[in-house]
């Protein structure tokens, strides 16, 4: 698995492509047709959509492969933390200029945060006092 630091260089992963990579965080190594079996009837993809998805992850430098007779395995090479973290990281950078307590006010004022929420807020931030 890769460092976060390593997350960071990896090349920007696309919606489609982080829908596979979600598959194989859960699970790996598998094949393309496992990985299809997973997303292919939810999001009208076809075995070459998803063909074509991990070979841009392999270029990417987020899967490994492993030749499995005819076939190939894929597996991570990125930690879906590190890859949360860094995505965090840029959102927060983005659309808010570095810093996280304007997310969260944006998060309150768009009523996007539940009770349950709020209160696991709360315990990370004492959590984060101690």
């Amino acid at each position: 698995m890769a460092s976060k630091d390593e997350s960071q260089n990896a090349e920007r992963i696309s919606e489609a492509e982080h829908a596979v990579m979600e598959v194989l965080w859960h699970e790996s190594p598998l094949s393309a047709a496992d990985v299809c079996d997973v997303v292919c009837k939810e999001r009208g993809w076809s075995i070459p959509t998803v063909k074509t998805l991990l070979s841009r992850l392999v270029s990417k430098g987020a899967l490994s492969t492993e030749p499995d007779g005819r076939r190939f395995l894929y597996s991570p090479l990125i930690e879906r933390s590190a890859y949360v973290g860094t995505e965090s990281k840029r959102l927060v950078e983005r659309l808010f200029g570095g810093r996280a307590a304007p997310l969260f006010a944006h998060l309150a004022q768009t009523e996007a945060l539940s009770a349950d929420d709020i209160a696991e807020i709360e315990r990370l931030l004492k959590e984060m006092k101690k």
